[in-house]
């Protein structure tokens, strides 16, 4: 069955209540047709609302937390690489080398609280160094309490919602396949531009999880750094200072001198990172090639896939959603 045909049903609306009676009793209760359900107020597909309960259940942040956010495919593996080498400046015998970074810098629904997770791992999160470099891609009304009201950091990665599309669109249809086979088949990418503009898109609605972490980097300037992937793009130079800065671990005058910034952005490079033989093989927890995490990388590639109407679309969605928040 392919996505079009699962998302057409009545039962995509329905919205699932966190009780109290646990997890297990609530993943009963939904109908065993239901593929893409609605947890407050986004969009979960059904296997992996078990893992984004016990995350916001369980997990308790520290002031020295780093936590990377992002709708899916808007960079964040770019930017969990880079916050690594910050964290890790010794590029000759970074782990880097030989993990990618999705096992260095963990996703709390996807790894930490998943039952999924395949690779090594510490027993508790609290065996994890300081400063421990975390993820998510839940948006920001639905992080936990400890983490708005902790001294942890938020680094919060957008990207244009053309190209998040195609990237998505990419890795989704990629996964599935693992999942289910090579007979499964995959939507269309204009089904996916479909539901992308209806707001059903891995925890999306998209333009929701974006305004959630604008708002909340200008109320809380110290907290949330809010990142654009295509300046990043354009100058990453200034933009990894800016984030070493925002986590305390700002560059010297030495390090600079020396070429360390250059290095970094080098080293973590989607060209460099593609190179290196362990994201070449191998999957994450069981269904995601390594290598699908470093496809192309490029502003504006999204021109070779939508039409002219798919273009005007996106543009008039993206002025009406986005006016008056500056």
């Amino acid at each position: 069955m392919n996505l079009s045909t699962e998302m057409s049903r009545d039962q995509t609306q329905q919205e699932i209540p966190v009780k109290e009676e646990g997890i297990e009793n609530l993943l009963q209760s939904l109908p065993n047709n239901l593929p893409f359900i609605k947890h407050q107020d986004f969009w979960l597909f059904e296997w992996n609302l078990k893992s984004v309960i016990s995350f916001q259940k369980h997990f308790i942040a520290q002031d020295n937390d780093i936590l990377i956010t992002s709708i899916p495919k808007a960079g964040s593996t770019w930017l969990k690489s880079l916050l690594f080498a910050v964290v890790n400046r010794h590029i000759s015998e970074n782990p880097l080398l030989t993990y990618h970074p999705q096992e260095l810098v963990y996703n709390l629904e996807g790894d930490v609280y998943s039952d999924g997770f395949d690779y090594p791992r510490p027993h508790h999160l609290n065996e994890l160094p300081s400063p421990r470099l975390l993820s998510t891609h839940l948006p920001y009304a639905s992080l936990t309490e400890s983490i708005k009201t902790s001294g942890c950091r938020i680094l919060y990665i957008c990207r244009n919602p053309f190209d998040t599309l195609v990237s998505f669109y990419h890795f989704f249809c990629e996964s599935r396949k693992k999942a289910k086979g090579e007979d499964y088949v995959p939507p269309s990418l204009e089904d996916m531009f479909e539901y992308f503009c209806d707001g059903r898109i891995l925890y999306g609605p998209f333009f929701d999880h974006v305004i959630g972490f604008w708002k909340a980097s200008l109320e809380l300037p110290n907290k949330v750094l809010f990142l654009k992937y295509e300046d990043f793009k354009d100058d990453p130079s200034y933009h990894l200072k800016r984030v070493a800065e925002f986590i305390g671990m700002p560059f010297s005058q030495e390090e600079e001198s020396d070429g360390v910034i250059k290095q970094i952005i080098e080293f973590c490079s989607i060209k460099n990172m593609k190179e290196l033989e362990v994201n070449k093989s191998g999957v994450i927890n069981k269904i995601f090639e390594k290598k699908s995490y470093f496809r192309k990388g490029e502003v504006g590639d999204w021109t070779n896939y939508f039409t002219h109407d798919m273009e005007e679309r996106m543009k008039k969605l993206m002025e009406d959603k986005i006016e008056g928040t500056g």
